[in-house]
């Protein structure tokens, strides 16, 4: 990718994640907590990319290090997912299980959101970079 956009990304004591851009443009997030901390810096880093998207873009948030899912940052993350900037997103969520998937879907159901970005919860790493290998114009 010729102009890919800088990813002004900085690593912070005490912060869960570590972000690295894909070979496609896109980013690869790799969670280890989702403490307070983590979320309110990811928070800011995200809302600093949604505010000048300008492309389709695939990312993948790998959270199969985190063994606690605050309720509080799954809202945090329905809220930037649902931000109108984020339908330019592809984003493949990956997890150490299915219970994790089912509960990340049941907070996701209980909001009254409509998710902008197309979002698929994996895991497996394999299924997740297939899917996010699909030309970005074909959704499912």
């Amino acid at each position: 990718m010729s102009d890919v956009k800088p990813l002004n990304w900085k690593a912070e004591p005490g912060i869960g994640y570590t972000v690295t851009r894909r070979e496609d443009g896109g980013m690869n997030y790799i969670f280890t907590d989702l403490t307070p901390a983590t979320v309110d810096h990811w928070k800011k880093f995200a809302e600093e990319h949604l505010f000048d998207a300008d492309r389709l873009t695939r990312n993948l948030y790998d959270l199969r290090q985190v063994e606690d899912f605050p309720e509080e940052a799954m809202r945090t993350a329905i809220r930037l997912n649902s931000d109108p900037s984020a339908r330019k997103i592809r984003l493949a969520v990956l997890v150490a299980n299915d219970d994790v998937a089912n509960a990340i879907r049941k907070v996701a159901a209980l909001g009254d959101v409509t998710f902008a970005a197309d979002i698929h919860i994996y895991t497996s790493l394999e299924e997740a970079e297939s899917w996010l290998a699909k030309p970005l114009g074909e959704f499912a």
